[in-house]
């Protein structure tokens, strides 16, 4: 019999779904001595690893898993995350701020409360141009809904390939200069991994110019004091940031005052427990079949 243990902020919506679910050979326990599969958000459980001697396979609730790849902590264990359920969330929150920047609605409705008829000046996001830093399920969906709206897409990754025809062209990491030199907008969707640390740099945010920048994938890429050298010189006109490199961000941070930077606390793609148990489901499946794991996690390269 196997036993699974939950941790996560959202513990009792998934003993629900776990109790409805009625799945084979799987028992639910609170000793963390005796289980083999652990269900968890992993800032939760990344200081207590060696607390579980039994672990077998741990199903990410989130996306993100860098709080359980650091050097210092145990890997003897299948590690799984998720995936295709952000895509859609992702974009919301980045055309949605995007329109809300460039059609000025947040100021029309600051108008109205103060009894003002202003028009602004504005302009389409039509013939603007999009990059996408990472070309995996989240930017691929996002690349998607950004031509819809009839932007240019480009994308940069690690090879320079892409198989979304969403993408109108594809820049390797090492061309990122070149690609930034185009972003009208530019987003980072980046995994945290060694390759990643401190990505947007006041270097490479100097090829921008008026740029919005938002970073929804892990606050690791983004050099926070890089990023208001490159704000306060004019590269960047306005920075969106849903991730950071300390969560929450301290009071006395410059970001919470400076007027060029709106931050959210990591709410652009929520982890719906409802998506995270279909693959929750699909992965145990297959774990009973000793067949190969969805979303499996290679420790080496960090995602």
């Amino acid at each position: 019999m196997n036993k699974i243990l939950i941790v996560s902020r959202q513990r009792d919506a998934y003993r629900r779904l776990l109790t409805q679910a009625q799945l084979p050979d799987l028992e639910l326990t609170e000793n963390q001595e005796e289980a083999n599969i652990l269900l968890a958000d992993p800032p939760r459980v990344a200081n207590s690893m060696n607390s579980y001697p039994a672990l077998n396979w741990l199903q990410s609730t989130f996306a993100g898993i860098d709080a359980l790849t650091r050097d210092n902590i145990r890997k003897d264990y299948m590690l799984t995350n998720i995936r295709g359920h952000f895509g859609q969330l992702i974009a919301e929150y980045v055309l949605g701020y995007s329109l809300d920047y460039t059609r000025h609605l947040s100021q029309y409705r600051q108008q109205q409360a103060n009894s003002q008829w202003q028009p602004q000046p504005y302009s389409s996001l039509a013939s603007k141009t999009m990059v996408i830093l990472g070309t995996g399920s989240i930017g691929a969906h996002l690349a998607r809904v950004a031509k819809a709206f009839d932007l240019t897409v480009i994308g940069i990754n690690r090879s320079g390939r892409c198989d979304e025809p969403a993408f109108d062209r594809i820049y390797p990491l090492d061309g990122l200069s070149d690609g930034l030199a185009l972003a009208d907008i530019l987003v980072s969707t980046l995994p945290a991994t060694p390759e990643t640390d401190n990505l947007l740099n006041a270097d490479s945010l100097s090829h921008c110019r008026d740029t919005l920048l938002f970073n929804v994938g892990r606050g690791n890429a983004l050099c926070e004091t890089g990023l208001l050298k490159a704000a306060n010189n004019g590269h960047i006109a306005h920075a969106f940031l849903d991730v950071f490199k300390q969560e929450p961000l301290p009071e006395q941070h410059p970001f919470w005052q400076h007027p060029a930077v709106t931050m959210t606390p990591h709410i652009a793609a929520e982890s719906f427990p409802e998506q995270v148990f279909e693959i929750f489901t699909a992965n145990y499946l297959r774990y009973l079949n000793r067949q190969p794991l969805l979303y499996q996690i290679d420790f080496t390269r960090g995602y």
